[in-house]
């Protein structure tokens, strides 16, 4: 412990530099040369394709794992790019185990399937340290596209219209693209500054022009950039973080798990990085597991997840809650949290236990309490700043299977849009599907 005196409370440095550095390396070690041809022996290239019916970005995997065995990992890696240009960081962050993995043959039979997602980080870290984009612009149509949202799904669409000829630029509210690759995601998912090396050689295509610090309803209207551009797509995501809905979460130290996973991943040094002793995280989703896994690595002695279903209602996989159980999360299910109260320096938080019957969330009429320095809101996200003009579906704002909202020149794709899982993948594919659209309708 690099804070030893201290007993309680948040605080930076509870562990040394060495131990934060082994705790945040990659999640998954890259496969090497032999490794790679070895893992791809085991594919059947199923004629039907399982794995392929289950990525929603429609990658071929069998051919591009064949491409690999066939020690042609460049090509095997244009493959991929054709349907995932981000298929390097979903190679990283995808929940494989639940999608193409889950799906494979080898799965269903033996209970170990092909490692695809480490297979597609193979193929295209090899590309991308080339630094070779595979892709050519086509001849310039004079057209030009505005994109709000330098997330996946912005950058997914915004790299097919240049692909296309058309001019792009993309307003972004940070001063730095990525959107959830960059802000949203463990950091021990993606190291060493992948996601700005990703974005930077995405954009060596050439057409897409960045403009930073432009965030829509504040001072980017959407009239003006229907004036200004021959169509829009919107892909800025979820800003908003729902309420717990509970007394005391406005205290001190109740924070959004978003906000922590955001500066964590900016950190340049995790010594630095203020963590309590006990720490409570309240939700069920992916963000709630990155944030109480990173709480322990960071040297939390106690940390408590707390999801008001049971376990199979979980957002997040069995294998990532698995991966926090082993890390040392404490998982608690059926539970909601009723009161977070101030216990002298420290917080306590109250909680009732609940069942489920016919799909109906109740509570059980007992609770328990639980100690903490820190707790993390971690049950969803809210669209702000969405224009008064779209039609808007669920909180979210209505698209057509082509990501066409209700007016006529604006397309929407990512967590901003209706349908769809919440994941990396699946923005890719609504925003690439969306720059087809537009590009027939231009």
């Amino acid at each position: 412990m690099a804070n030893a005196t201290s007993t309680s409370g948040i605080i930076s440095g509870r562990l040394d530099r060495k131990v934060l550095s082994d705790n945040f390396d990659d999640l998954h070690a890259p496969l090497g040369e032999h490794e790679a041809l070895v893992a791809a022996d085991r594919c059947y290239f199923c004629h039907d394709a399982p794995c392929m019916t289950a990525c929603p970005t429609e990658i071929d995997i069998p051919l591009f794992v064949r491409q690999i065995s066939t020690g042609t990992p460049e090509a095997s890696a244009k493959t991929i790019f054709s349907q995932n240009i981000l298929g390097g960081m979903c190679a990283r962050v995808c929940p494989t185990e639940t999608l193409c993995e889950q799906a494979c043959v080898r799965e269903i039979a033996e209970g170990k399937p092909v490692e695809i997602g480490r297979l597609q980080r193979f193929a295209t870290d090899k590309l991308m340290a080339q630094s070779h984009q595979p892709f050519e612009r086509a001849k310039p149509t004079g057209k030009s596209v505005a994109v709000v949202g330098a997330g996946p799904a912005g950058l997914a669409c915004a790299h097919r219209l240049a692909t296309f000829g058309h001019d792009v630029t993309v307003y972004e509210a940070r001063q730095k693209g990525g959107g959830l690759n960059e802000f949203g995601i463990a950091a021990y998912k993606s190291v060493d500054g992948f996601a700005q090396r990703e974005l930077d050689w995405l954009l060596s295509i050439g057409g897409i022009t960045m403009a930073y610090g432009e965030a829509l309803g504040d001072g980017l209207l959407l009239d003006s950039l229907k004036a200004e551009h021959d169509a829009v797509f919107l892909g800025m995501g979820l800003s908003g973080v729902n309420a717990l809905r509970c007394e005391g979460e406005d205290l001190d130290n109740v924070v959004d798990a978003v906000s922590f996973i955001a500066d964590l991943r900016q950190a340049e040094d995790l010594s630095r990085v203020e963590v309590g002793r006990n720490v409570v995280v309240i939700g069920g989703g992916m963000t709630a597991v990155d944030a109480a896994v990173q709480s322990k690595l960071l040297g939390a002695q106690d940390v408590a997840l707390v999801y008001r279903r049971g376990k199979e209602n979980m957002g997040a996989s069995v294998y990532e809650q698995e991966l926090a159980t082993s890390k040392g999360v404490r998982i608690i299910y059926n539970a909601q949290p009723m009161k977070v109260a101030r216990n002298g320096k420290a917080l306590s938080v109250e909680f009732a236990y609940t069942k489920t019957k016919k799909g109906k969330l109740s509570r059980t009429g007992e609770s328990f309490s639980l100690p903490a320095d820190q707790v993390f809101k971690a049950i969803g996200q809210a669209l702000l700043g969405a224009p008064e003009e779209l039609a808007i579906d669920g909180g979210k704002i209505t698209v057509d299977e082509h990501g066409r909202t209700s007016d006529a020149l604006v397309w929407a794709g990512g967590d901003c849009a209706s349908g769809g899982d919440d994941l990396t993948v699946t923005a890719v594919a609504e925003g690439r599907d969306a720059a087809t659209s537009i590009h027939a309708t231009l």
